[in-house]
């Protein structure tokens, strides 16, 4: 398997994952501002299947949730901190990297919904 498609592939799924975990996360939201925030998270730099890069997506995740779900306004603080989580939980569960989920699971003593699919290698 050539690993720059894999890699290009991947990336394009994180992007993507993070856009729709972003919308999903925003249904709180005022209809005031009908426009998503989009967020490109970089990862062809880490192996995500290792603990380390996994650490390190899930580090890049949080603030790319953090930051896009500062861009609206929020009635409470906690409906803020929701808007970052669902963000996060989202998105993991759309990359569905078994090592990005354990960092998630171990951050939030909970598991994110999974839905492991079979991968073909």
């Amino acid at each position: 398997m050539n690993t720059s498609t894999a890699s290009t592939g991947l990336r394009g799924l994180i992007a993507t994952a993070i856009f729709g975990a972003l919308v999903s996360s925003f249904s709180a939201v005022s209809a005031a501002d009908p426009g998503a925030v989009s967020v490109t998270v970089k990862s062809a730099d880490l192996k995500i299947s290792s603990t380390s890069g996994a650490r390190v997506l899930y580090e890049r995740i949080r603030a790319a949730a953090q930051g896009a779900c500062a861009y609206y306004w929020f009635h409470t603080d906690a409906d803020e901190a929701r808007c970052v989580q669902d963000a996060i939980a989202n998105t993991v569960t759309k990359i569905n990297q078994p090592a990005l989920s354990a960092v998630y699971n171990a951050k939030y003593k909970t598991s994110a919904q999974t839905t492991l699919v079979s991968q073909s290698r």
